[in-house]
């Protein structure tokens, strides 16, 4: 029989109940929080293999859910031929939620703040909640229990955090349309009102901004309690920040996997001015079209003889027709 000690060392033959992954093998004892003598040193959920019974598998729970909608909390066990006494769930340590096959009806529900049951939706093997507000948020655990003469017990549990999600994008202030080499940017990103706070990041030409011109992040609460957060940007305009004339400054606010949204601007760089084309007028009077081919023909530093020719036929052409 594998021997098992808690804090202090003291031995807990034929535990019940577990507060983690892990499954109790009947008659046994098992090592808790790591504190098992040298060379017995193994997670509880190693347990599943040494039990002969009641096997919790897996307890899904969404890390991160959106305020106002729903979400569904699994557990997944095998009786392995037990019988089901019963599946309870509790938040934060108080029972919201229990199954007992043997009465009816078989599921109850009991008020915790925060924690709306579908009562019609739940089952032993998962929980709907509904209407979600930033008081569900906490560590949600799944117990099951077997029936007589073994009583078996396995828990699991997690962590669920309800965000509350912007209504708007990013904002970006303190921006000009055009900046010179040499001259300072000086910008803020700010986010909506969210719970957990936003988390902002800043981009030069879709590259992410060194620390180093970071300002910030810098959160304050608003009168809802909710939280915005604002993050600046500071550097010195360089020609390798231009690309083709323009730089592309983006700040993009995030919150675990449950939201993105971004903001950009786009900024042009003083370009260089062409100076004006040089333009010779020449107010001399010409009678007659031949005398300008002649004047420009000459002025381009042609002196062939067949231009010559050329002119000449032109030259009569024109006073025959005068």
């Amino acid at each position: 029989m594998m021997k098992g000690w808690v804090r202090g060392y003291s031995a807990v033959p034929f535990l019940q109940y577990v507060t983690g992954y892990g499954t109790i093998k009947r008659g046994s004892s098992v090592c808790v929080q790591y504190l098992c003598p040298q060379g017995n040193k193994r997670k509880i959920e190693t347990t599943k293999e040494l039990s002969d019974g009641l096997k919790l598998i897996d307890v899904k729970i969404d890390k991160h859910v959106v305020m106002g909608r729903g979400t569904t909390l699994e557990c997944l066990f095998d009786m392995e031929s037990e019988p089901l006494y019963s599946v309870k769930w509790y938040k934060d340590g108080h029972e919201f939620f229990r199954f007992v096959p043997k009465e009816v009806p078989p599921s109850q529900h009991f008020s915790v703040p925060g924690v709306h049951v579908d009562l019609e939706n739940s089952t032993e093997a998962q929980v709907r909640l509904t209407h979600l507000e930033l008081k569900s948020s906490g560590k949600y655990r799944c117990e099951v229990s077997a029936e007589g003469p073994s009583f078996q017990t396995v828990s699991a549990h997690s962590d669920m955090l309800v965000v509350a999600l912007p209504e708007k994008g990013p904002t970006i202030t303190g921006g000009r349309p055009r900046y010179q080499v040499g001259e300072h940017v000086n910008l803020n990103c700010t986010s909506g009102p969210s719970q957990p706070p936003t988390h902002l990041q800043w981009y030069i030409n879709g590259a992410p901004a060194n620390a180093t011109l970071l300002r910030g992040p810098h959160t304050r609460r608003d009168a809802s309690g909710l939280e915005v957060t604002t993050l600046g940007l500071e550097f010195r305009v360089e020609r390798r920040h231009y690309r083709k004339g323009d730089m592309k400054l983006k700040c993009l606010a995030s919150i675990a996997t449950v939201y993105w949204n971004s903001n950009e601007e786009s900024v042009e760089g003083d370009r260089p001015q062409r100076p004006p084309a040089l333009e010779v007028k020449d107010n001399l009077p010409y009678p007659s079209r031949a005398d300008r081919v002649l004047v420009s023909t000459v002025n381009s530093g042609v002196y062939s003889q067949s231009n010559l020719l050329h002119l000449l036929s032109i030259l009569i052409l024109a006073t025959l027709r005068s």
